[in-house]
């Protein structure tokens, strides 16, 4: 069954949501319709067109917290453009790695300034040795990133409805159709 986008009152995504709530929310008053889908459910005294986007009408303040990028493998290979910090390639996740700058065995933390995006030859090449003692140069210093995760939600769908492409990729460069 469809699903349903539910956006802050400033029109910035928060979340995915079920039909089921969807049309709860909308039966409290709380949220305008801004799409629909085609489909429609129908009960004993009234129908609804399946709502595809709704915008809450008071602003939501987002628990603290919020606005701080997650240290995660997946952050990590964002943050290096997915490109391997020693050779310079760019790989796809599942043939990267993570390597820590400063081995964990000579006291190097699980930290963004200790952790880079490695293939893993270059992971393999360097082992347990700092870059120096590897006579390998990193291609910048690693550093918390400074891009602040607006979206941080995941959508288990596959292919997401067309109508939320403008509320869900609006931090995107636009293409220049000249």
């Amino acid at each position: 069954m469809e699903r349903t986008l539910l956006l802050n009152a400033t029109f910035e995504p928060l979340r995915v949501i079920s039909w089921q709530k969807a049309i709860t929310l909308v039966c409290q008053g709380k949220v305008e319709i801004i799409d629909i889908y085609s489909r429609e459910i129908r009960g004993v005294t009234i129908s609804f067109k399946l709502p595809s986007i709704l915008r809450l009408l008071k602003y939501v303040r987002l628990r603290k917290g919020h606005d701080i990028v997650k240290f995660s493998r997946a952050n990590i290979f964002a943050r290096d453009s997915y490109t391997c910090q020693y050779c310079g390639e760019k790989f796809r996740s599942e043939d990267l790695t993570f390597d820590h700058v400063t081995p964990a065995a000579k006291g190097g933390n699980k930290t963004w300034e200790n952790i880079v995006t490695a293939c893993i030859d270059c992971n393999n090449k360097k082992a347990n040795r700092t870059p120096d003692e590897a006579r390998m140069r990193l291609l910048k210093k690693p550093e918390k990133p400074r891009w602040m995760p607006t979206v941080t939600i995941t959508i288990g769908i596959k292919n997401t409805p067309e109508s939320w492409r403008d509320y869900l990729y609006w931090n995107m460069e636009l293409q220049d159709d000249s």
